[in-house]
């Protein structure tokens, strides 16, 4: 009974704060990207994916050539960025890139898209920090509204439809649907 009123149970560990995890040096720099990065990339036209590109490789993201990205996209760790040449990024995409975050030529992420590269390691007390990569192909297509999750890797042109949630691998060429996402027959076939 006594478990119950303070909020815990005896079969679960209560999560215990840690410090950062970052540094003081990561932390300083989070913080002028979220002041300063973050404003320019959102006070900028509608046209400025050039502009916007510069200011993330200002702090640290290798961007490609000819890349594209919607002014309210956000992305939270930029020095964790890598986007190949010919990448699209739609409005309010998340690039949740706390992990590397990898990006292949060709690869368009439609809007709502959310590329998540943290999470917690909720089997420890400590709830520490964890940041396994997402590594994206070339020539892939992240549908609206989409979620991949921490830790994959999507092969070469393959399609995840829009509000698909992906947790695991996707093979090269294929098309995955749903939450969890599965894969899916190719378009247009009986």
């Amino acid at each position: 009974m006594e478990s119950m009123q303070t909020g815990t149970s005896t079969n679960q560990a209560q999560a215990v704060p840690v410090g950062s995890t970052w540094g003081l040096k990561k932390n300083i720099i989070r913080v002028f990207w979220m002041l300063i990065g973050r404003t320019l990339q959102h006070a900028s036209p509608t046209g400025a994916h050039g502009y916007r590109c510069l200011v993330l490789r200002l702090f640290g993201a290798k961007i490609g050539r000819n890349v594209r990205i919607a002014r309210d996209c956000r992305i939270d760790i930029p020095w964790t960025l890598e986007i190949a040449d010919n990448v699209t990024v739609g409005d309010r995409a998340i690039l949740y890139s706390l992990g590397p975050i990898r990006i292949g030529e060709g690869t368009v992420i439609e809007r709502f898209a959310h590329l998540c590269a943290g999470s917690h390691d909720y089997t420890r007390r400590t709830f520490d920090l964890t940041r396994p990569p997402i590594t994206v192909g070339r020539g892939c297509f992240i549908g609206t509204d989409a979620f991949i999750g921490p830790g994959v890797t999507l092969g070469d042109g393959s399609i995840i439809e829009p509000r698909a949630s992906l947790f695991k691998g996707a093979e090269a060429g294929a098309r995955y649907a749903g939450n969890p996402a599965r894969k899916a027959e190719p378009q247009g076939a009986s």
